[in-house]
């Protein structure tokens, strides 16, 4: 991607967690690291791709990436999951919006945010406009 910029690697943050479970103290328990959302599982499940890691807290084969993005020019479409080929056609499309990058096993549900950086050609645009969505129309 052309247009990556102030990425942020939370490699640290997510070794720190899996340090912290195998202390004799155990400041962490299995339970807090694999509390994922069953929403965020079923997302990842749908819509989720595959990485070349593996998770390191059961015998799963791959763990599977979500990007979200955010941003004031995306108006309503904020929040939602992206793959990476819509994500490369967006940095020419918006001036700014951020991308969170989560990791999520199906199987145990570690879940981690693992990068987030910046993506866009820096050409302030309007949001676009608000369409109507299903439960505009029906409650």
């Amino acid at each position: 991607m052309w247009s990556k910029r102030e990425e942020v690697d939370y490699a640290l943050q997510r070794r720190h967690a899996l340090q912290a479970l195998r202390r004799p103290q155990r400041a962490l328990e299995g339970a807090d690291v694999c509390d994922a959302d069953p929403l965020l599982v079923r997302a990842a499940m749908h819509h989720g791709e595959e990485s070349d890691v593996h998770c390191p807290m059961c015998p799963a084969k791959r763990l599977l990436n979500l990007n979200y993005v955010f941003g004031e020019q995306l108006g309503q479409y904020s929040g939602r999951i992206k793959s990476t080929a819509e994500l490369e056609d967006m940095q020419s499309e918006f001036g700014e919006f951020k991308v969170c990058v989560v990791e999520v096993c199906v199987e145990c549900g570690w879940n981690h945010m693992i990068s987030s950086y910046l993506l866009g050609d820096g050409v302030r645009r309007r949001p676009p406009r608000r369409q109507q969505t299903v439960e505009d129309i029906y409650g």
